[in-house]
């Protein structure tokens, strides 16, 4: 019965630590020289950190927050899925960017000439293109890829 315990302890703590190891690099690369950030599904770190003094942003699959806050005074944007509003807002005018699964757009729009990055193949690409040379961010594991606006 401990070996049961022990073991799925182990998976459990295991599982945590994949997934804090989300790596976001620069361009197409995957050198360390080149890590941004690091994510662990609830908050983004500065480089390869996970530390609390290091977070940028945090989020809770609605509002993105500033730093390792969850007041609500300190939210920076409020997403519903496919719309990213200002600040704690889900009105019309206050639209960012619209996120359809591949394209971002600026504003509340999908017009191909409002196309600020697509995202495939875990990389966000700048504009509306899927170029090796138009990568700027490429991913190791999973990531919303709407709060690259504000990276």
């Amino acid at each position: 019965m401990k070996r049961i315990f022990f073991f799925i302890l182990f998976i459990c703590i295991t599982c945590a630590t994949v997934i804090a190891q989300t790596k976001i690099y620069r361009g197409n690369s995957t050198y360390t020289s080149d890590l941004l950030y690091t994510w662990d599904g609830k908050h983004l770190y500065r480089g390869n950190s996970t530390y609390t003094s290091d977070i940028i942003y945090s989020w809770d699959g609605k509002y993105l927050y500033r730093g390792n806050s969850h007041y609500s005074s300190d939210i920076i944007a409020t997403w519903d899925g496919r719309f990213l509003y200002k600040g704690k807002s889900n009105y019309s005018s206050d639209t960012l960017y619209t996120f359809d699964g591949k394209y971002i757009y600026q504003g509340r729009s999908n017009y191909t000439s409002d196309t600020v990055a697509t995202w495939s193949n875990n990389r966000l690409y700048n504009g509306y293109s899927v170029y090796t040379s138009d990568i700027l961010y490429r991913v190791d594991g999973m990531f919303p890829p709407i709060l690259f606006v504000f990276i």
